[in-house]
């Protein structure tokens, strides 16, 4: 009899020691999750950028490099390079699923071949000398994906994109301005410029539904 009841309150507390982690961490935590998620709309969601009607045309965290038909007016700002050169293209800009960065170390000539090569061809995109081409124009980021551009990109590409949307370039200028981040907590990382949203400004996306050019 006394082993039987010893049993029973094992096993009374083994099911209460369950029930109260069962509760705990399979509806207490998740729910806890759940809610700070939500304290930073969009955030939990993947973080989704809207245009004008509603339309979500992609997240705040992932570029995603305008592609535009060979001879075609571009009306957009570009992101880096985003991809991987392993492919053979120097801009390659691949899945965005993938996120692959290259493997090509600073001393690689192959790498070299390739930052030549978008050089030049920025260069008369833009109409400028190569050498006034911005670094971040020619590399990609280690997640290959990045969203962002210096502002000294994004002012490289104001005449082009003036021109084709119809807008003045003081226009466009005042945009990347208002578009312009600072560094996190005023000393990390640099100013910065998210392509999308920026794209989105001048009234342009891709890609996209329901707005202009996009």
């Amino acid at each position: 009899m006394r082993f039987t009841l010893g049993l029973l309150r094992q096993v009374r507390a083994g099911l209460v020691v369950l029930l109260a982690l069962t509760a705990l961490l399979g509806i207490g935590y998740p729910a806890a999750v759940w809610g700070i998620g939500r304290i930073m709309p969009g955030s939990a969601e993947g973080s989704p950028v809207r245009d004008a009607h509603g339309c979500v045309v992609g997240s705040r965290w992932v570029g995603v490099d305008p592609q535009v038909d060979p001879g075609a007016p571009d009306p957009f700002f570009h992101a880096r390079v985003t991809g991987s050169v392993s492919a053979g293209d120097p801009f390659a800009p691949g899945d965005p699923a993938a996120a692959l960065p290259t493997n090509q170390g600073p001393s690689s000539e192959i790498l070299a071949g390739f930052v030549e090569a978008r050089r030049a061809v920025i260069a008369d995109r833009e109409g400028v000398r190569p050498d006034e081409v911005p670094v971040d124009a020619l590399t990609g980021s280690g997640s290959g994906i990045d969203p962002h551009i210096s502002p000294a990109y994004a002012q490289l590409q104001v005449r082009r994109v003036a021109q084709v949307n119809g807008l003045s370039e003081d226009r466009v200028r005042a945009l990347v301005a208002d578009h312009t981040e600072g560094r996190q907590l005023g000393f990390l990382g640099a100013d910065r410029v998210n392509v999308l949203e920026l794209n989105l400004a001048v009234g342009r996306t891709a890609p996209g539904c329901g707005t202009a050019g996009g």
